[in-house]
């Protein structure tokens, strides 16, 4: 993919509202647009979650980030939010993690929306390659759902017990 950012209408097949899907580099986002992002994050991660942690960990910036906007023009609020980390940042493949949707946008099917957009953003920017995502265990089901599978004993990661997932290229 040559630019650095990217919007499309993709219709949410979950959702009542057609999400505006932003697709960015760091440098691309709006002031805004990034401001948004990092107070979800740290909404759902620091404040629900309460994990004491360092959001800001240096990978921002070597990763793609993949917003889901709703509203009116002029008036859109963050509803899903993404990122995936370029291969060799943390991981030999692209990595998806920092997944969330916002408390006012939650039980309407906006998880899984935001990981099919997600998976096929990754698959663009990086074809023929594996997917990797450190899952919270009690979400192994869903991420299984969506053709991930274990890769890895559990550990703890801030207090939550983790798993590695592996989706492979060639996956459905």
């Amino acid at each position: 993919m040559s630019r650095s950012s990217v919007e499309t209408n993709r219709e949410a097949s979950h959702s009542s509202a057609a999400p505006r899907w932003q697709w960015s580099r760091m440098p691309c986002l709006a002031p805004g647009e990034l401001y948004a992002a990092l107070a979800a994050r740290q909404q759902v991660f620091a404040v629900e979650q309460r994990c004491a942690f360092l959001d800001a960990d240096g990978h921002d910036a070597h990763a793609w980030h993949l917003l889901g906007w709703v509203g009116d023009s002029g008036a859109e609020t963050l509803a899903a939010y993404l990122r995936v980390l370029d291969p060799g940042r943390k991981f030999p493949e692209p990595s998806i993690g920092r997944v969330l949707t916002l408390p006012p946008h939650r039980g309407v099917g906006w998880g899984r929306i935001l990981m099919i957009e997600g998976i096929a953003r990754t698959a663009q920017v990086w074809p023929g390659h594996a997917i990797r995502i450190a899952a919270q265990q009690r979400l192994e089901a869903f991420y299984a759902s969506l053709g991930f599978a274990i890769a890895s004993p559990p550990y703890d990661e801030d207090g939550i017990g983790h798993v590695d997932m592996l989706r492979e290229a060639n996956a459905g």
